[in-house]
């Protein structure tokens, strides 16, 4: 029994490992990486370590997971709860407990010392305020024995009277509170009217305070801006990892989960409406305002996760013809959703394009405007689904590319998610071979006085999806990687960063002073790489063909992700076509951006409900070319489009001239 090995998986980082039965939790995080807080030592006085077990079948891990294949609850963690606070309902101390069989394993965001950094912040905006939500003062008539009317027809009258509101509708669920409400104020009422049809909320005497939250669901993070309806101003914000990461770490394999376990799409549900709660709560919290002032949420989201949202099954959008339920604008009652605000807070969700095209992109297009451009513009949403938006004032299509979640750090050997720690900047001297770079949480590079020290409390801990992009690309402009991906082992003879890694090599980025492990970059984590960036360069040329242009006059690239990428480093790799550098730039969180325009102007809903419905939608698996122009972009930049502009800029690297082992003919290669 000492003898077997037991597998673990934590999530939301991915890390996994094997280890002996009867090992610690803790000590096989730390042995992997795993960034758990303890601050007693493991001694389960502090509750920082604190871990939750999935349970369920995890296809993707070969894991079948379950509490009873860990140690049960041991008379510290009993202890623990009776000196502090108990436990939560699945939580353990991840110090005190033992692995016993293969798990799953969930650290939440208030476990980790270096928590993702969600790079999606509300950029600041002119929008035109023109909410759908808005709150109306009125001062409504005594009772009169003489006029024989409900009070309910009182207040109507009065709110046409003073703000030429006609026709209201009031939730039934308001009339038993009425006349209380009514009562409180001496008859002075202020009522919240959504669309100037139906009253939603009442207050007693004068109220100001109106919110909505625009939120952006996304397959990793979810971000929520907390704005004031009347001023338009985001006062408060909060993001979190995306929950349903321990089910899987891309779309489809969240989808094949419900395909295996027709209850799994009931959980995915549950835990992202939780996530969303929570998210509300921490923004009034940070702004100490009441949640039941949030009037209107407004949503953007990937076809499946805006499935899973509405408690559909997301199994149709798992093979062709990639079905949508609905691809239609979704407006109704908060409530409907278990979204915990104002009883009588509506919800609005953006309409969605096509299979894999989603109302994120529909944002995007929103913040965006590709249909008032005269350039051929292109928008990326780069994440674990690619979203491509091409087109001018003529015409627009859209598509997706599945890139999977390697620009985010994912099956990426030292990889991690945006944290503190992590490597995210990164340039390599062409004649040395030596790198510099830069982690989350210092300003200095490595090669500067004073970063040892600023880096001392957190250290380095890995490289994060920009770091992975400009390694990679600098490998190739300094010949450590051919232009077909290749580390080059030859190159051991000059620098000692290359490293035999089995029957391939290596390149150490970084090698520490303690006794922790080496951050290098593998010739696998350059292949990942590869197919993450052709299958979007993919997804770009097919549009190109259909619109019928062979160069792009400007690019945006969205997305916390997209938002973050060295422009340049990007186009080295070939991730983007070629473009004059200056017309490259970043959208920032234009998904975000666009629910928030939703949100405070309601004619910008009509606009893109009409614009999504004259979009032309191409389905990448479906077009026979697909596969051609991957296999051309899986080079760097690209084995046939030639990057012009981008080598009128950055010195492209020498071809390496090689002997031919037969007839000592020379042959060349890059």
């Amino acid at each position: 029994m000492a003898d077997k090995q037991v597998k673990v998986v934590f999530t939301p980082s991915g890390r996994r490992g094997s280890f002996p039965v009867n090992t610690p939790l803790l000590h096989a995080a730390r042995v992997l990486g795993v960034d758990i807080d303890s601050v007693c030592g493991g001694r389960g006085l502090c509750g920082r370590c604190q871990i939750t077990c999935a349970e369920g079948a995890f296809p993707k891990h070969q894991i079948n997971s379950d509490s009873s294949h860990l140690s049960a609850v041991c008379a510290t963690e009993i202890k623990y709860g009776e000196r502090k606070t108990p436990l939560a309902q699945g939580r353990r101390l991840s110090c005190h407990t033992l692995l016993l069989d293969d798990v799953v394993i969930d650290v939440p965001p208030e476990s980790q010392v270096h928590r993702q950094i969600v790079r999606k912040d509300a950029e600041h905006r002119d929008i035109v305020l023109d909410p759908s939500t808005r709150l109306y003062y009125v001062q409504v008539e005594e009772p009169d024995m003489h006029v024989p009317k409900g009070d309910l027809q009182r207040l109507i009258e009065a709110l046409e009277q003073e703000w030429q509101l006609s026709g209201l509708n009031c939730d039934n669920r308001l009339l038993k509170t009425l006349q209380p409400v009514l009562a409180a104020g001496k008859r002075a009422i202020t009522v919240a009217v959504h669309k100037n049809q139906q009253i939603i909320a009442l207050w007693a005497g004068f109220h100001e305070k109106a919110y909505g939250v625009a939120v952006d669901v996304g397959s990793t993070t979810i971000a929520a801006h907390l704005c004031d309806l009347a001023s338009g101003e985001v006062l408060a914000s909060a993001s979190t990892m995306n929950p349903q990461i321990r089910f899987g770490e891309d779309l489809m394999s969240r989808v094949s989960y419900v395909m295996m376990h027709p209850e799994g799409a009931d959980e995915m549900t549950v835990v992202i409406r939780q996530a969303l709660n929570r998210l509300f709560v921490e923004a009034v919290e940070e702004l100490g305002a009441d949640i039941e002032d949030i009037l209107e949420v407004s949503l953007v989201a990937n076809p499946i996760m805006h499935h899973i949202l509405l408690g559909i099954s997301p199994v149709e959008l798992g093979g062709a013809p990639f079905a949508l339920t609905t691809d239609a604008a979704v407006e109704m009652p908060a409530a409907e959703l278990d979204l915990k605000i104002n009883g009588g807070g509506r919800i609005y969700i953006l309409p969605c394009i096509a299979g894999h095209v989603g109302a994120d992109t529909a944002g995007m297009i929103l913040s965006e405007e590709p249909q008032l451009q005269g350039e051929m513009t292109l928008l990326v949403d780069v994440g674990t689904n690619a979203e491509i938006v091409l087109g001018n004032r003529e015409r627009l299509l859209a598509c997706s590319s599945p890139t999977g979640p390697a620009f985010e750090g994912a099956q990426i050997s030292c990889g991690q998610r945006a944290a503190t720690g992590a490597i995210e900047r990164v340039r390599i001297n062409r004649e040395t071979l030596d790198p510099r770079f830069k982690v989350i949480g210092s300003e200095l590079w490595s090669d500067e006085k004073g970063f040892t020290d600023a880096i001392a409390s957190h250290g380095v801990t890995g490289i994060c999806g920009s770091g992975i992009i400009e390694v990679v690309a600098e490998m190739y402009l300094a010949g450590i990687v051919t232009v077909d991906g290749i580390v080059d082992g030859e190159l051991i003879g000059r620098t000692s960063r290359i490293i035999k890694n089995d029957r391939t090599w290596s390149y150490v980025l970084h090698t520490p002073d303690s006794d922790e492990a080496q951050i290098v970059v593998t010739q696998n984590d350059i292949r990942q790489i590869q197919l993450a960036k052709a299958a979007l360069y993919a997804g770009v040329k097919l549009l190109m063909d259909h619109i019928g242009t062979d160069h792009i006059e400007r690019i945006r690239l969205a997305g916390a992700f997209g938002s973050h990428i060295n422009v340049q480093h990007a186009m080295v790799l070939g991730l983007i076509p070629d473009c004059v550098l200056e017309q490259v730039s970043s959208a920032g969180n234009a998904a975000g951006t666009g629910a928030r325009i939703a949100l405070l102007n309601a004619e910008s809903r009509n606009v893109i409900e009409t614009l999504v419905k004259n979009i032309e939608k191409i389905e990448t698996a479906l077009e026979p070319k697909f596969q051609d122009y991957f296999v051309d972009a899986m080079a760097f930049p690209n084995k046939k489009d030639p990057f012009p502009n981008l080598f009128s800029v950055v010195d492209k690297p020498q071809e390496k001239v090689e002997q031919d082992s037969v007839g000592g003919r020379k042959r060349r290669r890059r």
